[in-house]
């Protein structure tokens, strides 16, 4: 059978009736910028998170940029970000100025390696950008650690991650600031584009609520220079609706990960193919369900053939991208990012994923590797 990469309909078909009525609530309440259903999914999304305050932008992108603005990031100043993430991370580091400086990652869990970070901090380092790559927190207690000790500012770029845990810490709590995407695809998404950032200092709250609406407290009175950031009424109706059922679709990607793991082992499979790695004491929610294989590019064309979709993330370790050649550390060998950019597969991973589907997937998987 088919097996789509991503179904969106089958999430939305049986919540379909609670999203055309928020929908109409914001439509006749005719608020669409801004109001009470933000405010709602800010204050919903802030517990969740376990902090004290959720500021609703428009992005993941802007979440993560308007963390770099309030902390006056810019030119002169550099910030370390993982080699092997989705483009923002190091593009918004870029747009306000800065430098991205490039670390390799953990081969097992593909985030952030601290170690190497630590290795290539200057005078000029001011933050760093730890993402939790797919669904998995990175090492926040070594992160957290190295912050402390050079005075950096700690961003976690949580796009993929809502609901997942370090320890008993949840995703975006643990540093000065959490950035997450509604992006439709994400673990909890909206009907478009979407972000929030959420932290626990109010001063840092406030100026990201002033710099989402460019910098005015009152209209035409503009105190700094901000961006147009602000979260639509109608996509935080959306996402209030599905922030009611985020835990059981989480727990739904947990089983369908392992059941994956069961019969790729089963199926011998494991032993041709690098299975996700879940770090101890780390919850992770599996925004993706990613595997390693020598020969991706062979096994991929052999699944689509099969009518199974898949997808690659990411193709290139973000040190290899045109637009960052003339960066200083764009000179040095990233092990574990380029490995990681020619091996990873995606497999299909939503919470509606049935198991006759996972074993549609492990059959073609074994077939060929």
């Amino acid at each position: 059978m088919p097996v789509p990469f991503l179904d969106l309909a089958a999430q939305h078909r049986p919540i379909r009736g609670e999203i055309e009525a928020a929908v109409r609530g914001v439509l006749d309440s005719q608020q669409f910028i801004l109001g009470p259903c933000v405010e709602e999914l800010e204050r919903r999304i802030a517990v969740l998170c376990g902090t004290e305050y959720g500021v609703g932008v428009s992005s993941g992108t802007d979440a993560l940029l308007a963390c770099l603005m309030a902390e006056g990031i810019g030119p002169g100043d550099e910030v370390l970000v993982p080699d092997y993430s989705f483009f923002a991370t190091a593009g918004v580091v870029a747009r306000v100025g800065a430098t991205p400086v490039f670390v390799d990652v953990d081969p097992r869990t593909f985030t952030l390696d601290p170690t190497a970070a630590a290795a290539l901090i200057t005078p000029r380092t001011r933050a760093v950008i730890a993402v939790h790559l797919f669904g998995q927190t990175a090492d926040m207690d070594a992160v957290l650690a190295l912050a402390a000790r050079y005075g950096l500012v700690v961003i976690e770029d949580a796009a993929q991650a809502l609901a997942a845990r370090h320890g008993t810490r949840p995703a975006g709590s643990m540093g000065h600031y959490g950035a997450f995407s509604f992006f439709p695809s994400k673990n909890l998404g909206g009907v478009g584009d979407g972000g929030m950032v959420v932290t626990s200092d109010s001063a840092r709250a406030d100026r990201l609520r002033l710099l989402r609406v460019h910098g005015a407290r009152e209209k035409h009175r503009h105190a700094i220079v901000g961006g147009n950031f602000r979260l639509d009424a109608i996509q935080a109706a959306v996402l209030l609706v599905k922030l009611r059922h985020l835990e059981r679709w989480t727990e739904s990607r947990r089983r369908s990960a392992r059941l994956y793991c069961e019969l790729l082992r089963a199926a011998d499979v494991a032993c041709r193919i690098e299975l996700p790695q879940e770090a101890p004491g780390r919850r992770h929610v599996y925004n993706q369900f990613v595997v390693r294989c020598e020969r991706r590019d062979d096994v991929r064309a052999a699944l689509a053939a099969r009518g199974i979709g898949t997808e690659v993330y990411y193709p290139l370790p973000l040190h290899e991208q045109e637009c960052f050649a003339g960066l200083p550390s764009c000179g040095r060998v990233f092990a574990s990012s380029a490995r990681a950019a020619g091996t990873s597969l995606a497999l299909p991973m939503y919470a509606e994923l049935g198991e006759a589907q996972i074993g549609e997937v492990v059959g073609a998987l074994a077939g060929a590797t």
